[in-house]
C-alpha cells in the first residue's frame, strides 16, 4: 500500500507517518516546511530513513500532481490549526484550506481517481452546542474562519465524490495531544498546560475552568484513520473522532498536575477567545463505531504520561 500525507511534519500526520511505517506501507510526506505552523524535522527523525520526503506546497500543481500519482491512499493534513490566526489572516486561511483541498482532489481527478482520500476536519464546526453529546446530524455554526473553511471543505469533497467517483471521509476530530504537537504557540491547549507545567509556570486556566471538552490521544486519531482508510462503508461519509467523554479543563488541569507538579492559576478570558469560545462538547461517536472496529482506548492517565515522557525527554526540539 502507498501512502501519501500532506502536511506530514505537522503533529498528526508524523504521528501517522510513524503508525503506517510500522505496518510496512509506502510512505510519501509532502510538506511545505512552514514552521511556524508546526512542521518539524524531529517529528520523523526515527523514520526519516524509511518515508519519502518531498518539500512542497499542495497548492503548486505540478507538485500535487506528481505527488498523488499511483497512491492508494491520501492522508490530507496540511494547513494551520490555530482558531485566533484564521480569523486574524482570512485570506491565508481560505488560501489554505479551500484552495488546498481543490488542489488535491483536482490532482487526484487527472492523476489518480482510485485514490481515497481521509480528510481531517474539525468538531469546532458544530460552535455551541445546546445537546450532548453532538452526533453528525447536529446544526453545524462555526465561530471561527478555520471551522468555517473545514465545514467547506468537507462539501467539496463530497461534490468530487458524487461528480468523479473520488472516495473520500471527513474526519471531525475533538480536541487532539499527544507527542510530536508543536509547542511554541499557544493553541492546542492540552498540549499548551503541558509546556507550562514542564516549565515550571503555573497551568493558567481560563474563566471558571468548568467547560467540558472531548480529549483524544493522537495514536487513537492515526487508528481511526488507518480504519476509516480500509473500511469501504465510510466512503462518502462524515464522522465524529472523539472519546466520547467529556473532561472540564480544571480537571485536566489537575490531572496534568499530578503527573507533573506545580500549580494552577485561574485567569480572565481575552476577549477574542471569549468571542471564539463555542462552550461544552462531547462527540457522539456512534457512527464510527458503526461503520468501523475503531474505539478510543487511551485513557487519559495514560495519554497524559506517555505525552509528558515524550516532551521531558526531547524538550529542546519543541520549546
Amino acid at each position: 500500500m502507498k501512502a501519501l500525507i500532506t502536511g506530514g511534519l505537522g503533529f498528526i500526520g508524523s504521528n501517522l507517518a510513524h503508525k503506517l511505517v510500522s505496518m510496512d506501507y509506502d510512505v510519501t510526506i509532502l510538506d511545505a516546511v512552514m514552521l511556524d505552523l508546526g512542521a518539524n524535522f524531529f517529528n520523523i527523525e526515527e523514520i526519516k530513513d524509511k518515508v519519502n520526503f518531498v518539500k512542497g506546497d499542495v497548492r503548486n500543481k505540478k507538485t500535487i500532481e506528481t505527488a498523488v500519482k499511483d497512491k492508494d491512499i491520501i492522508f490530507h493534513f496540511a494547513g494551520q490549526t490555530d482558531h485566533l490566526r484564521s480569523i486574524e489572516k482570512p485570506y491565508e486561511e481560505v488560501d489554505m484550506k479551500i484552495n488546498g483541498i481543490i488542489s488535491v482532489l483536482e490532482a487526484c481527478k487527472k492523476n489518480n481517481q482510485q485514490a481515497k482520500i481521509i480528510f481531517s476536519s474539525t468538531r469546532a464546526v458544530y460552535g455551541d452546542s445546546a445537546n450532548l453529546p453532538v452526533n453528525e446530524t447536529s446544526e453545524t455554526n462555526p465561530k471561527s474562519m478555520y471551522a468555517i473553511t473545514s465545514l467547506a471543505a468537507e462539501k467539496i469533497l463530497r461534490m468530487y465524490q458524487n461528480l468523479y467517483g473520488i472516495r473520500t471521509t471527513s474526519l471531525r476530530l475533538v480536541n487532539i495531544y499527544g507527542p510530536r504537537h508543536q509547542m511554541k504557540r499557544p493553541y492546542g491547549v492540552f498540549n499548551y498546560f503541558i509546556k507550562q507545567a514542564l516549565s515550571k509556570k503555573p497551568i493558567t486556566v481560563m474563566g471558571k475552568g468548568n467547560i467540558i471538552r472531548d480529549f483524544l490521544f493522537v495514536g487513537d486519531v492515526c487508528d481511526a484513520c488507518i480504519e476509516c482508510m480500509k473500511n469501504q462503508r465510510t466512503d462518502g461519509e462524515v464522522l465524529n473522532v472523539g472519546s466520547g467523554k467529556g473532561t472540564s479543563f480544571t480537571e485536566l488541569a489537575n490531572k496534568i498536575r499530578q503527573s507533573t507538579g506545580g500549580e494552577i492559576k485561574m485567569i480572565a478570558y481575552t476577549q477574542k477567545l471569549e468571542q471564539v469560545e463555542p462552550g461544552d462538547f462531547v462527540a457522539d461517536i456512534a457512527k464510527i463505531k458503526k461503520f468501523t472496529s475503531w474505539r478510543p482506548k487511551t485513557p487519559l492517565e495514560g495519554g497524559i504520561k506517555n505525552t509528558v515522557d515524550f516532551y521531558r525527554k526531547n524538550k529542546k526540539h519543541y520549546w
